[in-house]
């Protein structure tokens, strides 16, 4: 492959490179083993057995650019922006290696989604940490992950409190009974704090 032009792009880290022949592409060093990115010019001529290491590099490059425009609008965890990705016909491969260097930057964080996560689902919904503990598990998030996350949201909101408030949501609902007994189980409340909660 002959270079026709390279350079770095307002991007940290990323080059726009323009071959002799067809379109151009963007890459990072990270993704080229065996090629230094900075010392590539116009003119230069990339060993035939390093073309598909920079045509996959490329490849990585436009996943890891659509993968920073979901981040932009909300935190995500690894799984769903993988799912994410592939629903939009990127190969897994290249997501692999892009989400990879974005864990690795800081930018993609499981920990992270969880805390955010855990924090605007208690806007709307009451409920318990073994409810909770599941969605997370739903959503990829690993048992280490969720336990300290859910470990620090209910450092800052008491779960009796939360159980109350589902108690009285549903009773508004008109549940009662045996009803309101098993809506409660289901919103991840352990049988104890229920009947605290009752009496």
């Amino acid at each position: 492959m002959i270079i026709k032009s390279i350079a770095q792009t307002s991007y940290e880290g990323m080059y726009k490179i323009t071959p002799g022949e067809g379109p151009a592409f963007f890459a990072r060093q990270e993704y080229v083993p065996g090629i230094t990115l900075d010392e590539l010019m116009a003119g230069s001529e990339v060993a035939p057995e390093h073309d598909d290491v920079l045509l996959d590099a490329g490849l990585a490059s436009a996943v890891e650019l659509k993968a920073v425009t979901y981040l932009a609008r909300a935190e995500q965890c690894r799984a769903g922006l993988t799912k994410k990705l592939i629903e939009k016909k990127y190969d897994k491969k290249y997501v692999g290696m892009a989400l990879d260097y974005l864990e690795k930057r800081a930018y993609l964080s499981d920990e992270r989604f969880a805390r955010a996560w855990l924090h605007d689902r208690r806007i709307n919904h009451f409920e318990g940490r073994t409810k909770l503990a599941g969605e997370l598990a739903a959503r990829g998030i690993g048992r280490e992950v969720a336990t300290a996350a859910l470990d620090e949201f209910f450092t800052e909101n008491d779960e009796s409190e939360i159980c109350q408030k589902a108690y009285e949501k549903f009773t508004r609902q008109g549940k009662e009974g045996e009803k309101l007994m098993a809506a409660m189980m289901r919103a991840g409340f352990s049988y104890k704090m229920i009947k605290d909660v009752l009496q």
